[in-house]
């Protein structure tokens, strides 16, 4: 990123990442990792980075947002799908192999993929 030289500039920066934010936010879709100390630990940041590729590859518009930990840590690293209209799917010991299946299954053709859910409805 180029420096910036204005208070100006910072400015207009920042309105175009709060917009590329608020778009992500506006889409219906919403996708939680559990990015508590456990949840970094078992991987969720690599997971995170392997969702996010899959979504651009499928070129699927979707908010995808961190959480803390919810107690679950034997189920970490734990991704949750929230998409308008359905119940809130959370995925648990999601291994960024799983990924793509996850992301195809469920957003691609619309099937929850229940060998591993961990909850359902329930927020994480």
């Amino acid at each position: 990123m180029p420096k910036l030289s204005s208070l100006e500039e910072l400015k207009r920066v920042k309105d175009q990442a709060h917009g590329a934010i608020q778009m992500r936010g506006n889409t219906g879709t919403k996708i939680s990792v559990g990015m508590g100390t456990c949840g970094i630990a078992a991987g969720a940041r690599d997971v995170m980075h392997a969702i996010l590729k899959e979504l651009e590859g499928h070129d699927i518009e979707a908010s995808v947002v961190t959480e803390g930990c919810v107690g679950l840590c034997a189920q970490e690293p734990l991704v949750a799908i929230q998409q308008a209209g359905s119940p809130r799917i959370t995925y648990g010991k999601v291994s960024i192999d799983m990924v793509p299946t996850i992301i195809e299954q469920h957003l691609v053709n619309g099937s929850v993929v229940s060998k591993w859910v961990v909850t359902r409805g329930v927020a994480i």
